[in-house]
């Protein structure tokens, strides 16, 4: 199959190259378009007031590659648009692997890599969005060592993006275009190769106070919290299903919105 892939942490995210890796490995024709620098929790931002500037670069993908200094949504949308060839047919567009995990609602909206599904979503493909959950320990350790994943997370990411280059082109197969459909994929830490898949729904998390109060240059600064869950006991959401040592694939049918 051929996918366009981009991300929320920025192009030189391992977690990235992995996926990369993994889904070439398989055998799919690869693009990639991510941007320059991170841009979690951007949501779908789109950079309208001032130009974004796109590079073509060879980082070792094995694919072509551009580093676009823009945002998920700007990355995407000027692949599809400017960067691919005209009349390229893709399968899907894959965002991820994100450094951490996007489960629940309240993490959902605010999702750089989720929205960078969500894009193609918006050009009629299915999109598919992919996040590596992990401890406060995991994650401290992996920033304090410049982003290189030590052994043990290595091996649970290359786990996890082995799944998604086997879960992709089933999930683009079975998805109509057109469809506004986003599949939410969460890998678990640990993830190994027998780990299991368990459908869910995303949890009912709060996420209030995520701000300091004003520090003595008047200025507030973002605290990462996981938020209050409240949700009822079935069904399965994508939390619980983490909790437990499983991977979490929740489907965001963007078309129910409203419903009632």
């Amino acid at each position: 199959m051929r996918f366009l892939v981009t991300n929320d942490d920025g192009i030189g995210c391992v977690f990235l190259h992995e996926l990369v890796h993994a889904l070439v490995a398989a055998g799919h024709d690869v693009r990639v378009a991510a941007p320059r620098h991170e841009q979690s929790w951007v949501g779908a931002a789109k950079s309208r007031s001032r130009p974004v500037h796109v590079t073509a670069a060879d980082r070792g993908l094995g694919c072509p590659t551009w580093i676009v200094d823009g945002t998920p949504c700007d990355a995407v949308n000027i692949a599809i648009g400017h960067l691919l060839p005209e009349g390229l047919h893709l399968d899907a567009v894959i965002s991820g692997i994100n450094t951490g995990l996007n489960a629940s609602l309240g993490f959902i909206i605010a999702s750089g890599t989720i929205a960078g599904a969500w894009e193609g979503a918006l050009h009629g493909l299915p999109g598919i969005a992919l996040s590596q959950d992990m401890s406060r320990e995991t994650y401290d350790r992996l920033k304090a060592s410049d982003d290189r994943p030590d052994a043990d997370l290595l091996a649970t990411l290359r786990a996890s993006a082995a799944h998604a280059a086997r879960l992709a082109p089933e999930l683009a197969a079975s998805t109509p275009r057109r469809s506004f459909i986003v599949h939410n994929v969460n890998f678990p830490l640990p993830c190994g190769p027998a780990t299991p898949v368990r459908r869910t729904v995303p949890a009912h998390v709060v996420v209030p106070g995520l701000f300091t109060p004003a520090q003595d240059d008047g200025t507030h600064r973002l605290v990462f919290r996981l938020g209050d869950d409240l949700s009822p006991a079935e069904p399965l959401t994508d939390r619980a299903a983490l909790a437990a040592g499983a991977i979490s694939h929740t489907v965001l049918d963007y078309r129910r919105l409203g419903l009632v």
